[in-house]
C-alpha cells in the first residue's frame, strides 16, 4: 500500500449562520451529550492541524479552547466564511467544515487532504451534488473569491472557474465512508433525532 503524503493544514469550522430552519443555534445544539460544534472539533482534533472557528459578530458562543474569528464581511453566507478563514491561516491549504456535521469521517477528511497538491480546491462530488464544506481550499482562493463577492455573488461554486479544482466522486468516498455519514449535517428538528437516533444504535 502506498501512503500518501499529507501536506500540514489548518481546520477551519464555519459557525456563522443564523440556523433560520432550526431557529435556535444549532452548533449548541447537543447530541450524545456534547455541542454539535464541540463533537466537529472533537472529531478535527484527531486530525493534528491548527482548528479555527469562524463565526459572526453577532454569534455568542463559548470558549471552545480554539481560535476564533469573525466574518469579514457579516451575513453574506459561507463563501465569506471561507474567505475569512483563508485568511487568517498561514497554511498554504485549509480543511472546511461545517459546524453542524457531526459524523466526520477522518479517513475520508485525510484522503480529501492527501489530494491537495496541485489544486486550489478539493472537493467531494456525490450524484453530481458538491459538499462545499466537507473541502480543501487554499490560499490562492482569496482574489477569486473577492472578485466573485465584488461581483455581488455568494454561491461557493461561484469562484470555481477560476482556480484548479479536484473532484473526489462517489467510487472513492465510498471506499472510507459508504453511508456518507461525512456529510450529514444538521438543518431541521427531523435532522437532530435522526443524529440522535444514530448514535443510540451505535452504541448498543
Amino acid at each position: 500500500m502506498v501512503l500518501q503524503y499529507i501536506m500540514e493544514m489548518t481546520s477551519i469550522v464555519l459557525a456563522g449562520g443564523k440556523s433560520m430552519r432550526l431557529g435556535r443555534d444549532k452548533a449548541l445544539e447537543e447530541i450524545g451529550g456534547r455541542s454539535l460544534i464541540k463533537r466537529v472539533i472533537e472529531r478535527l482534533s484527531l486530525l493534528g492541524n491548527e482548528i479555527i472557528v469562524v463565526t459572526s459578530t453577532n454569534h455568542q458562543l463559548p470558549d471552545l479552547g480554539v481560535k476564533m474569528v469573525f466574518d469579514s464581511y457579516p451575513g453574506k453566507g459561507n463563501l465569506v466564511g471561507i474567505y475569512s478563514g483563508l485568511k487568517d491561516t498561514e497554511s498554504s491549504h485549509s480543511l472546511v467544515v461545517g459546524c453542524d456535521m457531526p459524523f466526520l469521517n477522518i479517513a475520508l477528511l485525510r484522503h480529501i487532504m492527501s489530494l491537495s497538491t496541485g489544486y486550489d480546491v478539493v472537493i467531494p462530488r456525490v450524484d453530481d451534488e458538491l459538499e462545499p464544506l466537507h473541502a480543501v481550499y487554499s490560499k490562492k482562493c482569496l482574489t477569486p473569491i473577492e472578485a466573485t463577492l465584488d461581483e455581488g455573488k455568494r454561491r461557493i461554486v461561484d469562484f470555481f472557474p477560476s482556480v484548479r479544482v479536484r473532484y473526489v466522486d462517489s467510487a472513492d468516498i465510498d471506499k472510507f465512508d459508504p453511508q456518507h455519514l461525512s456529510f450529514f449535517n444538521i438543518n431541521s428538528e427531523a435532522d437532530l433525532e435522526r443524529a440522535r437516533t444514530f448514535l443510540e444504535s451505535e452504541a448498543q
